[in-house]
């Protein structure tokens, strides 16, 4: 699997031509957290990786930080496979597990 794939310009290039593959799991998530499907569209234009996970199975993924329409904070977790991004879930992220800068975990 290519790594490079694994890029923010690629990855918001794949959400603005709508190569996006949302799975079950993201919607039934984003429906539980309120979340809208253009906040995570508009998080990932704004947005910047700040977490890789190239061993992912199917294909690597990374999380992304990024804005919603109201400008909160929100966290994406995608895949990326040649042509599409695959959303497999976002969520607003939690202080008790994210530093201020919500970039950096807490240590457990």
């Amino acid at each position: 699997m290519d790594k490079d794939l694994l890029n923010i310009e690629i990855i918001k290039e794949y959400v603005s031509k709508r190569k996006i593959d949302w799975t079950k799991h993201c919607l039934n998530r984003l429906n539980q957290r309120n979340i809208q499907i253009s906040d995570v569209k508009n998080a990932v234009n704004n947005g910047r990786i700040i977490e890789y996970y190239y061993d992912d199975y199917p294909y690597p993924s990374c999380l992304i930080l990024g804005y919603s329409i109201n400008n909160e904070i929100l966290h994406i977790v995608c895949g990326v496979s040649e042509g599409i991004v695959h959303m497999i879930t976002a969520y607003y992220p939690d202080t008790k597990r994210w530093e201020e800068d919500m970039k950096t975990r807490r240590e457990e």
